[in-house]
């Protein structure tokens, strides 16, 4: 049997099955677009950055520390690729939100045959749909916010600093799920705190989705279609495994 991880864990191959069809491919230019343009920019923009920094570190070290250059530009890299994770998919998220929604309406309505069963969302109201969308991401940054700071906190603290990156591996994880999982589930009108008690319910699962989710994000090119994708995932998780439990908080 199938465990719950490796379960959430396909349903992301299963998005970025689903984002090929040819009824849904026209719903992924536009976030498509969205992550390469930004995606792009940060890239140009912090390779000059990254440029100017080691020089300017490398110029002040003393010569008996020169051996450091070596390690300093990978390590940089590292640091950068980390920032650009957590920040990136946060604002590209915002930007890409009402366009994700609908995304996620029309491949829910590729999967089941009807569009979701709460407040409709489409061209007639992307207004009112995007407004939601925005509002929704923003509490999602508050979220992240709110649990980054303990989680920073815990590198400094001695032993605790030992498990301080698989907790953030978690934590990134968890992010992630909820993220993309707000796509359906705010079509079908559950709140935040709805939302987070369902997966809380089904940890496992949102872990393990979670978790494909962020690989995808780290495989160069292919994570350009991370963000349809995973509104794709996430929209074929809700309608296989969790819309038939119970909605509370």
């Amino acid at each position: 049997m199938i465990s719950p991880a490796v379960q959430g864990f396909i349903h992301v191959l299963e998005g970025l099955r689903l984002v090929h069809r040819p009824g849904i491919r026209r719903f992924v230019v536009i976030p498509l677009l969205i992550n390469i343009a930004l995606f792009g920019g940060v890239l140009y923009w912090g390779w000059g950055e990254l440029d100017r920094l080691t020089a300017w570190i490398e110029g002040g070290l003393p010569a008996w520390l020169q051996w450091l250059e070596l390690f300093l530009r990978p390590l940089f890299v590292l640091t950068a690729l980390v920032v650009v994770f957590y920040l990136f998919t946060p604002v590209a998220n915002l930007l890409g939100a009402p366009f994700n929604a609908l995304l996620a309406e029309r491949v829910e309505r590729e999967l089941v045959g009807e569009a979701p069963t709460g407040p409709q969302v489409g061209l007639r109201s992307l207004l009112r749909e995007a407004l939601r969308a925005l509002w929704g991401e923003l509490r999602k940054l508050v979220y992240l916010v709110l649990w980054t700071i303990p989680l920073l906190a815990l590198f400094l603290i001695p032993g605790l600093n030992l498990a301080a990156p698989v907790l953030w591996a978690l934590f990134g994880a968890w992010m992630l799920a909820i993220e993309y999982m707000d796509y359906p589930m705010g079509n079908h009108g559950m709140g935040f705190a709805q939302e987070r008690a369902l997966l809380r319910r089904n940890r496992p699962l949102a872990l393990g989705f979670g978790a494909g989710l962020v690989l995808l994000t780290m495989i160069p090119v292919v994570n350009f279609l991370a963000m349809p994708a995973g509104v794709a995932g996430a929209t074929s998780l809700w309608v296989k495994r969790l819309r038939r439990e119970p909605q509370r908080q």
